[in-house]
């Protein structure tokens, strides 16, 4: 079945990056608080995301990136203190969070029951961002619900509007980002589990995850 589309292509909403004006995160708030879907920065790429509560919306988005549904979308939350609604945050993960958010990370948590099962993996894991970016975590902030995060694909909000103009309600321009995955880390059950090596330095997890295996592997002798 065909995805619907909008009649016309989204307008480019312009904003500074270091200082945006709060009346405009406010206006783009209220795009995702009817249910719109839009481009916006990171610190790692341009998103794609919607309010985390609009389930026909995370479908299109689903459908726009053609992603099937057993793969999860990760979240951008504002705060440490809204990630604790929505993941499970132990003393070691809240360490962990305090220390390297926001950043350019995603990291594994067990999800609570806000979670949508829509975001949740078989596991009932989530994975949760929380950029080092003034416009988005302004943005989340207003809205006081998370946006989904997935990668547009495309380093300039013109390119964005070209490709996938038709499906968004707006493309927040906050200046070129050249996209860089997020380094991708487990806090499951404390134990962290590096999955995947991006723009954020991961040393600290390797170090933990070599002793932690190392300690497994003394067990047999």
């Amino acid at each position: 079945m065909a995805s619907p589309m909008k009649k016309k292509k989204a307008p480019i909403i312009t904003i500074n990056p270091e200082h945006p004006q709060r009346h405009t995160l406010k206006m783009i708030a209220d795009i995702l608080d009817k249910g719109g879907i839009i481009a916006y920065p990171t610190d790692t790429f341009y998103g794609i995301g919607c309010d985390l509560y609009n389930k026909s919306s995370i479908r299109l988005i689903y459908q726009i990136k053609k992603r099937p549904l057993s793969k999860p979308f990760s979240f951008i939350c504002s705060s440490i203190k809204q990630i604790s609604e929505y993941a499970v945050v132990t003393d070691y993960a809240y360490r962990i969070l305090k220390r390297y958010f926001p950043g350019p990370y995603t990291f594994i948590l067990k999800g609570t029951r806000l979670v949508p099962k829509l975001l949740l993996t078989k596991r009932k894991e989530v994975g949760i961002r929380m950029p080092n970016n003034k416009i988005c975590l302004g943005i989340v902030e207003i809205l006081g619900r998370p946006i989904i995060s997935t990668s547009a694909g495309y380093d300039d909000p013109y390119e964005i509007r070209d490709v996938y103009g038709y499906y968004l309600d707006a493309i927040v321009d906050g200046g070129i980002i050249y996209p860089e995955p997020s380094s991708v880390v487990s806090l499951i059950d404390d134990k962290p589990k590096v999955l995947r090596e991006g723009k954020g330095d991961v040393s600290e997890f390797l170090m933990e995850q070599e002793e932690e295996e190392e300690e497994e592997y003394e067990e047999y002798y």
